[in-house]
């Protein structure tokens, strides 16, 4: 025999799972009360918790720009000389 407070979580799931569709639904009857059209917004695919994201292999090659997310090295001003004379 199996105790009520253990069915409890079968019975929360389902309804958990429910909560943005009826989210949407609400919103969607309040939009068209007030004359205008709700649209759900895009949500990003659920990505794969097992699978690394897809990402393209860093090959830089000489001669190459660099990645947009490398830091630009700072180039030296050209008169500037960093030796000091006592």
């Amino acid at each position: 025999m199996v105790c009520v407070a253990c069915l409890i979580p079968l019975f929360l799931v389902p309804i958990v799972n429910l909560l943005p569709v009826l989210f949407h639904i609400l919103m969607a009857k309040v939009y068209r009360m007030c004359g205008k059209e709700y649209q759900k917004p895009e949500s990003a695919p659920p990505a794969c918790p097992f699978k690394p994201s897809a990402t393209k292999p860093n090959n830089s090659v000489s001669g190459e720009e660099p990645s947009p997310g490398a830091p630009h090295p700072v180039p030296k001003a050209v008169g500037v000389d960093d030796s000091k004379q006592d």
